[in-house]
């Protein structure tokens, strides 16, 4: 298949493209700096452009990323959680506007057969919230990031619906252990206390609470659930309810901190340090719902989330392969 990925220099971009391409899809990175090829250099199936989506000029950005033969589009670009909130025009231009832009010229542009598949979020609920969210609760955002993510699942749906595209809005868990360098979203910790400590650095934990819970997933899982977004039929979902809740798994900060200790000694977790979050910090927290039903994934064909341990020992693995 013939797969465009936006934001390609971020962490999912580069574990998803190295992905595809190792089964042999012929993979188009763009994004607003010029984005790396997984493994360096070149490769036979990869093209990298750098095109800034957001750009208002009378150069089209689309032109050199869409064709009529296109078969997939990864919709990854975007300004992160803390980012978007900091920033409202920002968040705006580049989370919203922007996509709006890339639909309007996926319509104008590519057959109807093209798959786009946008990575969303679990910040599109907020309060109130059930013990077990699914894709039935009301999304109720409570920042910016999230209001952003939710308007653009309605449009796809109705693109879905009106045949101009297969879409599957494709709510993320947090995805932990990241490698690379931390990123703006509100969740980047859950990567820093393993991803630092393991490398000999400090790390801030924002949370004093042991109990604090988190819904988290891997990269190596996230990656074949976004693959799996390629073969599922077209008619797995509703054709106006193209939202879901990819499988991610619940871990206290406890258990993440346990988790380092079995992978990395204590001196690992004694590089961990504790300082409280702001209070519009902990609010944005508190909003998280810490757990999911994902029954309507699950029986379309996405694969379950594996363990906090096995993330930080896939993490460490990595590490010692470098």
């Amino acid at each position: 298949m013939k797969v465009l990925i936006t934001g390609a220099s971020g962490f999912v971009g580069q574990v998803l493209a190295e992905s595809l391409l190792s089964h042999n899809h012929t993979v188009i990175l763009t994004d607003i700096n010029l984005p790396p090829i997984p493994g360096g250099g070149s490769h036979p199936n990869a093209v990298a452009i750098q095109a800034d989506l957001c750009a208002e000029s009378p150069t089209d950005p689309f032109t050199p990323l869409l064709a009529p033969d296109l078969d997939a589009i990864y919709v990854l670009h975007g300004i992160m959680s803390s980012g978007a909130e900091a920033d409202l025009d920002l968040g705006y231009r580049v989370n919203l506007y922007s996509t709006l832009r890339l639909l309007d010229a996926v319509r104008a542009t590519c057959a109807r057969t093209v798959r786009v598949i946008y990575a969303s979020s679990c910040a599109a609920y907020g309060a109130p919230l059930p013990p077990l969210p699914s894709e039935s609760t009301l999304p109720t955002p409570e920042g910016s990031y999230g209001t952003q993510k939710l308007m653009v699942e309605l449009l796809l749906n109705d693109y879905h619906r009106r045949g101009l595209v297969t879409a599957f809005s494709v709510r993320l868990p947090s995805i932990t252990v990241r490698a690379g360098a931390p990123t703006q979203a509100a969740s980047s910790w859950m990567s820093g206390i393993v991803r630092e400590p393991l490398q000999g650095k400090e790390s801030v934990l924002p949370v004093l609470d042991d109990d604090f819970r988190c819904w988290v997933c891997s990269p190596r899982t996230l990656v074949r659930n976004l693959e799996r977004c390629l073969v599922l039929p077209r008619d797995c979902m509703e054709p106006h309810i193209r939202s879901v809740l990819l499988p991610g798994v619940t871990v206290t900060v406890g258990e993440m901190l346990a988790a380092l200790r079995k992978v990395g000694g204590d001196e690992a977790v004694d590089l961990v340090r504790r300082e409280r979050a702001s209070d519009e910090v902990n609010r944005l927290f508190e909003s998280w719902p810490v757990g999911f039903d994902v029954t309507r994934a699950l029986g379309i064909g996405f694969e379950p989330a594996g363990t906090f341990l096995e993330a930080v020992e896939d993490f460490a693995a990595g590490l010692k392969a470098k």
